[in-house]
């Protein structure tokens, strides 16, 4: 039976971070997941390319985004949201980093949100509210919610896994519980990051850039199970999967239900 999918990116989240923030949920939903603390993302280990790889699920050298300024693909491959929107799936996507516009081609999206995060304050709580809204009003077969204040208040600004990092991560892991205490029932809940990072940047192949969490939450996933092998090109095939429909053959990532 097809389940409906909402997934949260945490943006710079490394899985030490996730850990030792302080906040109950963010070990609690280990506990109620199929996860793992050493799953890999893409190199360069940047927002942009770290974030086409996940929704198109290849690697940069094949979607062909190094840098964080989009650019049109010389050979397109189809992104998630292109892909659920031809089997008639309701998507949608709300966001605090406008660069992330460029996702999904135009006209896949039942509907986008974005509170630009360089321009007002709180946004990570304020577009948690927002998906909360709408998924109990318009129950969307996948929702993506972006939380960029621990890359971009904490990571860049103060380094990561300083004192302010620590906090936008405990911030986010707020959002998280609150966005799990309110998912209507049918729903999975999928959480990562797009990177890690050390000092004040990421970008590198050191292992802080390039290890994140990813935890699998819903009646697919067995509660407690540490996942080996684990790709951040895993997502999009995984949440294929549990909406029922088919890869899209360029995708490169094993499902994980």
């Amino acid at each position: 039976m097809s389940e409906k999918v909402v997934f949260v990116l945490v943006d710079g989240m490394r899985p030490d971070g996730q850990l030792g923030c302080g906040h109950p949920f963010a070990k609690k939903f280990l506990e109620l997941s199929s996860y793992s603390m050493k799953a890999q993302t893409v190199l360069p280990s940047s927002t942009l390319p770290c974030h086409m790889s996940l929704f198109h699920s290849v690697d940069p050298d094949r979607h062909g985004i190094i840098t964080n300024t989009y650019v049109p693909q010389v050979r397109p491959i189809k992104g998630l949201f292109d892909q659920l929107d031809a089997y008639g799936k309701k998507c949608a996507m709300f966001y605090t980093w406008e660069e992330l516009r460029d996702l999904s081609r135009p006209d896949h999206l039942h509907t986008t949100v974005c509170y630009n995060q360089h321009k007002q304050e709180n946004t990570d709580q304020m577009i948690t509210d927002a998906a909360i809204a709408y998924i109990n009003k318009e129950l969307p077969d996948c929702l993506f919610l972006y939380l960029g204040e621990t890359d971009e208040r904490g990571g860049h600004s103060c380094g990561w896994m300083s004192e302010q990092y620590m906090k936008c991560v405990y911030n986010a892991w707020d959002c998280i519980e609150r966005l799990y205490h309110n998912l209507p029932e049918g729903y999975t809940l999928i959480t990562t990051a797009d990177h890690g990072g050390h000092n004040r940047s990421h970008g590198s192949d050191d292992p802080q850039d390039m290890t994140i969490p990813i935890c699998f939450c819903g009646p697919r996933f067995a509660a407690g199970k540490e996942l080996n092998d684990v790709s951040i090109k895993d997502i999009t095939p995984t949440i294929a999967k549990l909406l029922e429909v088919p890869f899209a053959p360029e995708w490169e990532g094993t499902p994980r239900c």
